[in-house]
């Protein structure tokens, strides 16, 4: 049943204390955490009530069958199609009843908050509907999905007043916010400070670092980011974007995701874009080092022109390191695949031969380089390097165990469960099957650690 009633909602918790980013009104969480049912299983959730009272507490349900707290959250969730995330947090947000030891009987009979305006009285006949830890959690859970979403989804707007993109004031500020999610938190509770502890209990909570390597962007922003040993890089053009990553593993976050990392060097060129200084020096620009050019015949004799060239100072150099100088014995600038009469293949690049121990891994590497079939003696004029191993981000599966794999600064990062899995908004889509023998090419790294609510 859809519930169209305006509810106002009183908050009556203090702000609890956090190191987080800057509380962003417009952009509260994304709406894929907002309707992310599979973020909790029911036993997950048990485990994060037994922090207080609900943890050991059963009562009824909105269909009058006895359940455990748990239980309840998760089928309202499940039911509705909202995260039991999100009801979690209202919980405490309204009632504290998350952590509450010894909560009074009115604040389990009045959970969420809901039919309860800032100046209603609780024995209004006309509210007494919802009273009752079961239906207000379930009526809240319907209200989100049912009522707020399902509006926003028809018309654009929920109570003929918030929704994405819409201009609404709230608590005498004017806020505009950017997704679903925000506006059916506005339509819950029209004031900031209740969506503000929200937020703060949300991250506190649930805010997820992510490992070296993910890709992030927040929902309705453009921007996208790598996350690199603790810091946040823009990527700040498409070009710049295409030529180094997979779209595809992009993981969709509500912005204070990222805003808790610190600003890194920005991601602005090309791989492979040719530069030229203020002494006309020429680079190529490989990942994050540039190979200067020996000559300006060597520049030339790889078929490359002025044209391609892009104009830098010194300063935006020293962002890069310097890589080998490229000469004009250089077969590929640009590396090439070569692959022998038996299929074996191999990297070169730079003077030297690097073993690809399997097609997936050139495969993810290099998208647009094609492998060339050559004698085996043409691999004595290169120098052996290192062995060629899956980039960073790359989602691995060694396909007779069924282990999950993260590769983050070069390592493998073991993936302990589903929920994990899940949790860090990874598509199972994105999956490379390998094998155990191309694994064990690869460093082992600490196995990924799971968000506090997962503990």
């Amino acid at each position: 049943m859809r519930i169209f009633i305006a509810i106002m909602i009183s908050c009556t918790l203090l702000m609890p204390s956090a190191a987080f980013a800057a509380f962003n009104p417009n952009a509260i969480i994304s709406d894929r955490e907002f309707t992310n049912t599979s973020s909790m299983t029911l036993q997950q959730i048990n485990t994060f009530l037994m922090r207080g009272f609900l943890g050991s507490h059963s009562t009824l349900d909105w269909t009058g069958v006895r359940r455990s707290a748990g239980e309840i959250i998760y089928n309202a969730a499940i039911g509705a199609g909202v995260s039991p995330k999100v009801l979690l947090v209202t919980l405490q947000k309204e009632q504290s009843l998350i952590t509450s030891e010894h909560p009074s009987l009115n604040q389990l009979d009045w959970a969420m908050g809901y039919g309860v305006c800032d100046d209603c009285s609780k024995s209004d006949p006309a509210i007494q509907r919802w009273k009752g830890f079961g239906k207000q959690v379930n009526s809240t859970a319907l209200q989100f999905a049912e009522g707020y979403l399902a509006d926003i989804a028809a018309v654009g707007t929920t109570l003929g007043k918030y929704g994405p993109g819409v201009e609404v004031t709230v608590s005498g500020e004017t806020l505009i916010p950017e997704n679903a999610a925000t506006a059916a938190l506005y339509a819950y509770t029209p004031h900031i400070s209740g969506n503000q502890l929200f937020y703060t209990l949300w991250n506190q909570w649930f805010s997820t670092t992510y490992p070296s390597g993910a890709l992030l962007k927040s929902e309705g922003n453009p921007n996208v980011y790598l996350i690199e040993r603790g810091v946040r890089r823009h990527i700040t053009n498409w070009s710049a974007f295409i030529s180094r990553f997979n779209p595809n593993l992009i993981v969709t976050v509500s912005q204070s995701v990222i805003d808790n990392y610190e600003d890194g060097l920005p991601i602005s060129f090309p791989n492979y874009s040719l530069f030229i200084d203020e002494q006309n020096n020429r680079y190529l620009l490989v990942d994050q080092s540039i190979r200067p050019f020996a000559s300006e015949a060597a520049f030339r004799g790889l078929g490359f022109n002025d044209d391609e060239l892009i104009e830098v100072d010194s300063d935006e150099l020293q962002n890069f390191t310097i890589g080998e100088e490229i000469t004009t014995s250089e077969q590929a600038a640009l590396g090439a695949i070569y692959v022998l009469p038996n299929g074996t293949q191999f990297y070169v690049y730079a003077g030297k031969h690097h073993f690809i121990p399997a097609p997936e891994v050139a495969t993810t590497r290099f998208r647009t380089l094609q492998p060339v079939l050559v004698d085996p003696n043409i691999l004595g004029q290169f120098q052996e390097g290192p062995v060629l191993t899956f980039p960073d981000g790359s989602l691995l599966e060694d396909h007779e165990t069924g282990k999950r794999y993260f590769v983050s600064d070069g390592d493998i990062r073991y993936i302990p469960s589903d929920e994990l899995f899940s949790a860090y908004g990874w598509n199972n889509s994105e999956i490379i099957p390998t094998t155990q023998k191309t694994l064990k090419f690869h460093p082992i790294g600490e196995e990924l650690e799971a968000p506090s609510f997962l503990e």
